[in-house]
């Protein structure tokens, strides 16, 4: 899969150490285009078992592009961003499948401003790839490589400083909340509870060995949570978090064990940070959850919405100098903090949300509206997509369409949605639905999927 996220495959199948060196040589030779001869790369990977290999492969080939490698070992995705901004490096590149399973892995690139390309640089990034178009330097231009193992902390203190401003640490801190913490014992293992006990917090450790070795399916998903979510209820604490992988995503767990899921995540950091604010814009891509517009509506800021993709939403805020932004699958971005997806900032968002209430978690969203979205996965053929959006928009007629990414119906009685679109990550379209109910999205995904089918 070649998107403008980056590349991503099964290792030693559709993912080799060729197509590993080849984009990492398209990669280097794109910054290089852009002025950047003999500097600097941040690289780090999200600890899944292997990686270390398929770092080996893209280090190689970077400084064989002349370039010198930062590496951080295990990191979090934001923490790459973030670190690139610190070191001034050209770039840097994150050896991630996100939330895929083990035996995937891949390449997402990141710019010197610490952030995912814009769409137009992720397409020409592309298109080197595609070419094989690299920039290899001569023998006694070759890059150097050094190791920097200050990034984890080098983050926290940046989140702390971010959320000092929004509610006091001390006050966060007085609250000795009790957190269970589940890191697929990915690259979230070192950090995660590094912030949450700056934050005064007690933690229980699910997953956080750091071992890569993922103890259920990694994508935070209700289904693959219930550890947690056992946990939650049989150990007394009062807010439970899952990350996936390279920890840029957030799912949330209340104190009961009740899973609150992802699309929760963005609505409860725009609270935290908006609340009180003469005037804020958010961005958020066409398949996050409409609780973004209801909080929107009530603390009045604006939402902007984008195409799926980290890439797009940035481009959004940066536009529109957003304070937030973000994505329905647990996705935060805090600009004050780094322009990357990072669960840190929505962990410590959520806490200070928590202490400025006083009220368990399960009451704060208890008064958010209330809706449940379904989301599902249908097979892709040639030329499905485009028939199917032209039947859904004959079988739904009276709904408003969006059309930059796919085809997103919004509709009236009941208020709800629906978003078709082909996935930036796997083979497949994406179906996803939300209603006032679960009846009424099960019935919307039925009657899209339905549509699909026919086309």
């Amino acid at each position: 899969m070649a998107s403008v996220s980056g590349v991503r495959g099964i290792v030693g199948s559709s993912l080799t150490p060729e197509v590993v060196a080849r984009f990492a040589g398209a990669f280097a030779g794109w910054l290089i285009e852009g002025g950047g001869s003999g500097g600097a790369v941040v690289l780090g990977r999200d600890g899944r078992r292997g990686g270390e290999v398929v770092a080996q492969v893209a280090a190689g080939s970077l400084r064989a592009a002349g370039l010198r490698v930062i590496d951080l070992g295990v990191a979090m995705t934001a923490t790459v961003g973030l670190m690139t901004r610190h070191h001034r490096a050209l770039g840097g590149l994150v050896l991630t499948a996100s939330h895929n399973p083990a035996e995937w892995n891949g390449l997402k690139p990141i710019t010197g401003e610490g952030s995912a390309p814009a769409p137009e640089d992720a397409a020409a990034i592309l298109g080197r790839f595609h070419a094989g178009d690299a920039a290899w330097a001569c023998a006694d231009h070759l890059g150097d490589i050094d190791a920097d193992d200050t990034a984890a902390h080098n983050h926290v203190a940046t989140v702390l400083e971010a959320i000092e401003r929004v509610t006091p640490v001390s006050e966060i801190a007085n609250r000795r909340f009790r957190v269970a913490l589940d890191s697929v014992n990915a690259s979230g293992s070192l950090a995660g509870p590094m912030l949450l006990e700056a934050l005064g917090c007690s933690v229980e450790r699910v997953a956080c060995d750091g071992s890569g070795v993922f103890p259920h399916t990694p994508e935070p998903t209700e289904a693959n949570l219930r550890s947690l979510c056992e946990a939650a209820r049989g150990s007394d604490v009062d807010v439970a978090f899952a990350q996936d992988p390279d920890a840029d995503r957030l799912a949330i767990v209340d104190e009961r064990g009740r899973y609150i899921g992802e699309e929760l995540t963005l609505a409860l950091a725009a609270r935290a940070l908006l609340a009180g604010r003469s005037a804020a814009v958010v961005a958020a891509n066409l398949s996050t959850s409409r609780m973004i517009d209801d909080v929107a509506s009530e603390l009045g800021f604006a939402v902007v919405r984008t195409p799926v993709g980290e890439a797009n939403v940035v481009a959004a805020m940066r536009g529109r100098d957003a304070a937030l932004g973000g994505e329905g699958n647990g996705g935060v971005i805090w600009p004050e903090v780094v322009h990357v997806r990072d669960s840190l900032g929505a962990m410590a968002l959520t806490l200070a949300l928590m202490t400025r209430e006083g009220t368990p978690l399960s009451g704060i969203v208890a008064a958010l509206p209330s809706y449940a979205i379904v989301k599902r996965k249908a097979p892709v053929r040639e030329g499905l997509a485009e028939r199917a959006y032209a039947a859904l928009k004959e079988r739904f007629s009276g709904g408003r369409f969006d059309e930059q990414d796919g085809l997103r119906v919004d509709l009236d009685d009941p208020p709800s949605w629906v978003h078709v679109r082909p996935s930036n990550t796997e083979p497949i379209l994406r179906v996803i639905a939300e209603a006032p109910t679960q009846q009424d999205a099960e019935r919307l995904a039925d009657e899209a999927e339905r549509v699909i089918a026919s086309g």
